[in-house]
Formats: structure tokens, sequence, C-alpha cells
């Protein structure tokens, strides 16, 4: 990234502001601005997330909002009640207070004497989430928006559950918000308040995977702030954009096809990471076209920010299986519109373990892991019972890229899977959008579930998986709404997989795997399943994108990333980073430990060592579906001078076929002493999961 400090305005930084709440609460705000604004005043950026400003995200937030403020704006960074330097509690996410708060806060902002009253907001991830849930409430200054790595459905599309399977990133997510929500504010900024304020997050504390397995259906707890629900309710323009390596690739071209406003879209070979410091690369000169995108909704400026394609996605060529790549080899594509007319459903026969021949694929069904009615057929079965190791080498459900996540070659994996394939290509196939499977099947149990996965096969034998999706077949009529199984009945099921852009070039192989589990990327069902799938009776639709002459004009389409120049840091502990995958051949107990600890940081403009850990296993023995079970501890420390803090969680989730079981701790320390401790031990039904 190319560090920029002569910008077109001066500006200045008030490190802490404080924005009093209706209710008498003050949310910590950072600001900084041109120098000018108190004259001439400017439209203000708001970004709106939990994760403490004034240490845990001050790098990255050092490089683009110093950046979009010496492009004329006031950007604000504002901790969530009961975060960082904010008072109050946090206790779940997007609650109706939080979207109250930040309505608020865009009110205060249109108020200020540097603000002009027009107001944007942008994010990534919980920042995205808030700043688009926001945009369906309507605040009358707010513009326009920026989001990245975003959903705008909260059960059928976040890390919570997928097709109606549970994901083991709720249990690795709720330990994440567990530790962050119960971090003491600091006290050079506080002051002597500083203990009783972290005291009422201590207190007031929970583990929030409780909430979230409350809530196995899509109930009303999960409509709520789901901008699916109702996308007419947007009414400002949208600047969209996500990764294909992130889990996060589906809602870009949703509210593309959806909205009825202004709006872009932009989806790279990235994580979860905003694009300027994309990884997997190439990372793109996304800050610049942010500005342009503020220069136009915020100030008015005519510069063509909407010509162009509707649409921009990187087109990944192959490449071999890798958890971890620097850059992904490929083009930026461009389509006018979504769904895109250079797109093509196309539908292939599944058949004795072969994909066969295709042809024009029907249309109209395209929500996620759709089931299509329980119905009759005739046909052979091919039959499998996948063993609980199939999943070991899924990587996670979101990759961060660091500790390597993604997915490894999946030929182990197939051998526990029930795999059809195509003969060697003879020309090269593009795909673009969401790949569905239909199939024709029935299970042995009354709970069952079905992975799809899709590799790219080189002629050497080595499958890199290219998307996949899951579907918890009691979810036949609509996903969020299960009943039971009717063991040995028949019924057509759709699985809808990941969005995504892929080449599979001559002589490589298209290869579609089923499994019956997917451990512990997804939790498996309560017992074995054998699931028969008729013969003849399935198909594979898959997304075909014919190139355009027009492609060629989009690879010189962003510019090189740019940045204002980080914090100064200094690295006083090293990282540590895992990823392993053990087997116990004599007990026959699997396991896969992750270990993501960033060492201590030094924050040097306020002296201040952060240190962050986070540790996370998944155990099975053998086929034991009861057996398995997933934990995820945090520590996270804060140290200065004399003030020496840390928390520590530990969240561990069990089940047996009835019922789920959490063990979680909470433990706050002043130096080597413990002041606070609280354990909960609960469990929860399992219903049709």
């Amino acid at each position: 990234m190319r560090c920029v400090s002569n910008l077109p305005y001066a500006t200045k930084e008030e490190e802490h502001v404080t924005i009093a709440m209706s209710d008498g609460v003050r949310l910590s705000a950072r600001v900084w601005r041109p120098t000018s604004s108190d004259e001439e005043p400017v439209p203000a950026v708001l970004e709106y997330i939990p994760y403490r400003k004034r240490d845990l995200t001050a790098v990255r937030d050092s490089i683009h909002h110093p950046y979009i403020a010496g492009h004329g704006y006031a950007c604000v960074r504002v901790d969530l009640r009961g975060t960082g330097e904010s008072e109050g509690v946090l206790t779940d996410e997007y609650l109706e207070q939080e979207q109250r708060d930040a309505e608020e806060v865009l009110a205060w902002l249109a108020e200020q004497p540097w603000c002009d009253g027009n107001t944007g907001m942008m994010g990534i991830s919980w920042g995205a989430f808030a700043a688009l849930q926001v945009a369906a409430r309507r605040p009358p200054s707010l513009r326009a928006i920026v989001i990245a790595s975003f959903t705008d459905d909260r059960y059928a599309d976040d890390m919570h559950y997928m097709g109606g399977a549970l994901l083991s990133d709720n249990l690795a997510e709720a330990g994440t918000m567990f530790a962050y929500a119960t971090c003491p504010p600091d006290p050079a900024v506080v002051g002597d308040r500083w203990r009783g304020m972290w005291r009422e997050r201590l207190e007031n504390a929970r583990p929030w995977v409780l909430e979230w397995l409350r809530h196995q259906r899509r109930d009303d707890y999960w409509r709520h702030a789901s901008v699916c629900e109702d996308y007419g309710a947007v009414q400002c323009p949208v600047l969209a954009s996500s990764g294909w390596a992130d889990g996060y690739s589906n809602a870009v071209t949703r509210l593309l096809g959806r909205l009825d406003v202004p709006r872009k879209g932009l989806i790279g070979p990235w994580s979860h990471k905003y694009p300027h410091l994309g990884e997997p690369g190439p990372a793109i000169g996304y800050l610049q076209e942010v500005v342009r995108w503020w220069d136009h909704w915020l100030k008015g400026v005519d510069n063509g920010v909407m010509d162009g394609p509707m649409l921009v996605t990187w087109m990944q060529d192959s490449v071999p299986p890798s958890t971890s790549y620097e850059e992904r080899p490929g083009r930026w594509v461009g389509e006018p519109t979504w769904p895109s007319p250079h797109v093509e459903p196309v539908a292939y026969p599944l058949t004795r373990h072969r994909i066969g021949a295709p042809g024009v694929a029907p249309g109209g069904r395209d929500a996620p892991g759709e089931a299509l009615g329980g119905q009759e057929g005739d046909g052979e079965a091919l039959t499998v019972q996948s063993p609980l190791s199939v999943g070991q080498f899924a990587g996670k459900w979101a990759s961060y890229n660091a500790p390597p996540d993604l997915p490894y070659d999946q030929r182990e994996e197939d051998g526990g899977s029930l795999v059809f394939e195509t003969d060697p290509l003879t020309e090269r196939v593009e795909i673009l959008g969401s790949p569905s499977v239909e199939l024709e099947l029935s299970a042995s149990e009354p709970v069952a579930m079905v992975a799809a996965r899709l590799s790219d096969v080189a002629p050497d034998g080595r499958a890199t998986r290219v998307t996949y999706g899951v579907l918890n077949l009691t979810h036949h009529q609509a996903i969020g709404d299960p009943e039971p199984l009717e063991p040995g009945r028949r019924y057509r099921a759709r699985v809808q997989l990941n969005g995504v852009g892929q080449a599979f070039p001559p002589g490589h192989r298209i290869r579609l795997s089923l499994s019956t589990s997917y451990w512990p990327l997804a939790w498996p069902p309560p017992r074995p399943v054998l699931l028969s799938v008729v013969d003849g009776a399935g198909t594979l639709t898959l997304p075909v994108r014919r190139p355009q002459p027009s492609d060629d004009r989009l690879q010189r389409v962003f510019g090189e990333p740019e940045g204002t120049p980080p914090v100064a840091t200094t690295r006083t502990t090293p990282r540590e980073e895992r990823w392993d995958v053990k087997r116990d051949l004599v007990g026959y107990r699997s396991e896969l430990e992750i270990v993501k600890d960033a060492g201590t940081l030094r924050v040097e403009d306020i002296g201040l060592d952060v240190g962050r850990r986070a540790y996370e296993r998944y155990t099975a023995v053998a086929d034991d579906f009861t057996s398995v079970g997933g934990e995820s501890t945090w520590t996270m420390r804060f140290r200065r001078d004399d003030w020496d803090v840390r928390v520590v969680t530990s969240t561990k989730l069990r089940c047996d076929e009835k019922e789920f079981s959490i063990d979680a701790t909470l433990d706050g320390y002043e130096g080597d002493r413990r002041v606070f401790c609280r354990s909960w031990n609960e469990t929860l039904p399992r219903d049709c999961l």
C-alpha cells in the first residue's frame, strides 16, 4: 500500500469526543476533519463498531479515516455503547438500542458547526451491518453508505446458520464478542471511573452463544435488522463490496438485484478485509473509489461515479489447493446489471457419479437451500454415510487469511463423500454467481444434512474447493422453518452454494462432492445418517458466464492501494498462528486446534501495550456424533505503567442427541489478582438440528 501524506486538505484530529444519548449515556468518538471545516463545513462520514478505536483498531483506522478527511470530510469513528470508552454495556449484536444510538449520533453530527448537514456511513463487517441496517431506518441526514463484507439476511447468510445448519463460527464469533464486550475502558481517557465502568460490563455480561442458540429457527429475533425482509426500506445510494474468500460472498449481488436505489458492487478475491488491504491480492485503490462515491453523493460532484458496470468482480483463475494465497491470478470483469445478461444458468445432469452434458436450467428459484417439497420418484439409489472426519480440511467459514484458513486439497475429504465429475474439459468454463444442486433423496434419520462442494480438479488429481453449500434437510419447506424428515421417504431438495467467480481451464475436471457431515465447519446431526440419492434425478446448475470484449478495458480499472501512514506501533512479543489437524488412531479422537495470538503491540502515541490471544478447539471421537464439541478461549490484556488488566473468557459447546450444553467462564484480573469471576452452565434443546 502506498502511504500518502500530501492530501488536498490539511486535517486535525480530536482523539476523544463524547456524544450524549437521550438516556444520558455518553458514547466516545474520534474525529478527523479538515482544519478549514471550522469556517467551511463539510459532510460527515460515520464508522460505528464495537472494536475499540483507541487501541485495537487504531492502526486500521489511521489508514483510511485521515485519508478520507484529507479529501474534505469529517470522519467520525464511534465505539458502540459498552465498548472502548463509551459508557453502558453491550449484550448482543444489532439490538434496537444500538440502532437508535446510531440515529442519534447521525443527528448530532448533522448539527455540528463543522458539518454541512450531510452524512454517510461506512464500514466492514459489523460496521457494514450497522450502515445497511441504519439506512433502512432512513435517518434524515444520511445520504449514502459504503459497506464491505456484510449480509442482508441475519439468519440464512451469516456466521450463525447456513441452510438451517448450525455453523461452528456461531461459537467462535460468540467467543470473540464475549471477550470484546468485557474489556475495560482506558483510565487515561475516563479517569478513575474506569473501574466502575468495567465492573458494570463484567456484571452484565453473558455468553452471546446462549441467545443465538435459543433461536434455531428464523423468528423475529433474526428478522429484526435483516434488510432482506424489506429491501424497499433502503432509500439511499449503496456502494457494496466483498471477497470470494470471505463468508459474505452472497449479499453484494442480492442487493444489486433487489434494491431500487443507485448502487454499485465490487467483489474481489479477498478474505474478510477492506479491499485496499485485501488478502489474497490483488488489493486495490479502494479508498480512491470511496472518495469518488462520497464526492458525488455527499457533495454533488458530477464525476461519473455511476458510469460503467454495475458490478465489477475478479474472475479467479485455477490455482493448486493451498490454505493461503498471497495473490489470486485472474482478471476483472464487469456486469451492466444484476442478474447479468452475460450469465446463463446451465444444468448438468448427475448420473452414476458423472456430471453429464449440459442443458439450459429452469429459472426462477434462487432462495438459499430452497427445498422443493416431498416427491416420490423412481431410479436406483447412490448412498453415502460420511465419517465425521469429512470437513477437517474445510477451512473457516469466513477466511481472515491469518492463520492460513482456506480449504486444503479435497481428495481426502472426497474419500468420505459421494462424488460426481465431468470428463476433462475441452474448453475453458467460467462461472459467476451461485451454483446450486437439486437432488432427489431420502434419509435414514429424521434429522439429516447434506454438504455440497464444487472443486476444480487438475490433471494430476489435486482438488481445489471452489465453493460449497450446506443444507439441513429438515428445512425442506423453507429455510428457518424446519420439520423432521420421514425416514425412507423421498424428497426433492435444493442446495444453494456460495457465490463465486471462477474459471476452469481445459484439461481440468469439475467435481461435485456430497457428504452427510462437514465437521467442524457445520455442526453434525444427532446421529449418523445414510443418505440415498436417486441416480439420474439430480442436477448441478452452474451460472456460466460468457467472456465479453469489454473485459479487456477493465484491467486498469483500479489504482494502486493508498492510505495515510498508520500510527506508530512496536511489537514487544511475537505473534503465534497455528492450524493443526490431529488424529489419534488408538482412541480414534480427531481434533482441530487453532491459535490466533497477535502477541503484544505497543501503540506508541498512547504508551499502551495491547495483547490478544484466541484459542479454538474442535473435537470428535470416531463416528460418535454426540462426541463433537467446540471451545473458544480468549485473553485480552492492556498494560501501561502500573495499570495492567486482563480479561479471560472461555465458552465450550457440547451436545447429546437432544440438547446442547454450554459451559462458560469470565475472569477479570488486575495484575495477578483476579477481581471478577463468573461461570455459566446451561442446556438448550436441539430443534431439528
